[in-house]
């Protein structure tokens, strides 16, 4: 059984969580092209190595950013966006 540790219920099952996508720049659809907003919605990059990415806890709708290696899968940290300064 893989685990994840959520910043507000602590470790749990991995089958309790929802991968969101990548953190990614904002982009602001009122200034971008229709063709940049395209790119922005429907294209997220995925490169090799250490990756930040939203989750939510699904019992508790609780929603985090877990920073995860690509390419072993383990996941370094988890924190709440709230509080916590990105890198």
């Amino acid at each position: 059984m893989k685990l994840l540790t959520c910043p507000m219920n602590g470790p749990r099952n991995i089958d309790e969580f929802q991968y969101l996508g990548p953190v990614r720049d904002d982009a602001d659809p009122d200034t971008a092209s229709d063709a940049a907003w395209a790119r922005h919605v429907f294209r997220a990059a995925n490169p090799p190595g250490r990756l930040l990415e939203w989750w939510r806890h699904v019992p508790t709708n609780f929603v985090f950013v877990a920073e995860r290696d690509t390419v072993s899968n383990d996941v370094i940290r988890t924190f709440d966006p709230a509080t916590a300064e990105r890198p």
